[in-house]
């Protein structure tokens, strides 16, 4: 069984950077593609960012500029560099990877969340 599980977050000041991390586990082929997505209190889950394994990486509006995703040397591991941190940014984080199992199967797994919170 395939799991994500994030890292990193926590309590930052407005102009302040985090970085949240991102680990795949378990048995599968090979990772397409990795994302983040966040939820803030009241509002829906919305995307972050994506890394296209071995192609390109999108960006929300929002966040474009600021936020920096990549792969880590340890290749199942994604980070979100966030820069620049805005209140608006404080939410839980949620890390999304879409990979191929070990029958050939594609499928879509999500993280815990992780929380990221930043202060005016």
């Amino acid at each position: 069984q395939v799991r994500l599980v994030e890292s990193g977050g926590g309590l930052v000041q407005a102009g302040g950077s985090l970085r949240v991390s991102c680990l795949a586990s378990g048995s599968f082929r090979r990772i397409n593609a990795m994302g983040w997505y966040r939820q803030a209190p009241g509002k829906q889950r919305e995307w972050v960012a994506t890394l296209i394994f071995d192609s390109s990486s999108t960006y929300a509006d929002s966040v474009k500029g600021r936020f920096t995703i990549s792969r880590d040397n340890a290749e199942n591991t994604v980070s979100l560099q966030m820069n620049s941190l805005k209140p608006e940014d404080t939410a839980v984080y949620y890390c999304n990877g879409n990979l191929v199992g070990v029958t050939g199967r594609t499928s879509n797994v999500w993280g815990q969340g992780t929380q990221v919170a930043v202060s005016s």
